[in-house]
């Protein structure tokens, strides 16, 4: 069976994006055009941003990048200390959700970034 292998990020600047979500998750582009680039995630999965897309005819996009972290509630309200001293967005603050802390950042063009716990 075939499995999605590449979760791709529209941003207004791809390279502005690669920066961003680089030093964000500390890791470096696999792949680089001038309006798309790759991060390799592991086990052959990438997270792609670009800005090559100048129309979204199916309408706005609901998406989340999620990043789920063990330790949690700690690692989270960790997390969102130190993206927060790095000026990152923040939409949602943290708090208690069904699935456990949570809490919400944006990049530059408005595309979320959930951090959780590992279910």
């Amino acid at each position: 069976m075939t499995r999605p292998n590449m979760f791709i990020v529209h941003v207004s600047d791809a390279p502005a994006a690669a920066r961003f979500y680089g030093d964000l998750f500390a890791m470096e582009p696999a792949f680089e055009a001038p309006r798309f680039i790759a991060f390799g995630l592991g086990g052959g999965v990438q997270l792609a941003l670009w800005s090559g897309a100048t129309e979204n005819p199916a309408g706005p996009r609901t998406a989340e990048v999620c990043l789920n972290l063990p330790d949690a509630p700690a690692s989270v309200d960790a997390c969102h200390a130190e993206w927060t001293a790095k000026g990152v967005t923040i939409v949602e603050e943290p708090h208690d959700a069904v699935f456990g802390r949570t809490f919400v950042a944006a990049d530059s063009d408005g595309n979320l970034i959930r951090v959780a716990p590992f279910d």
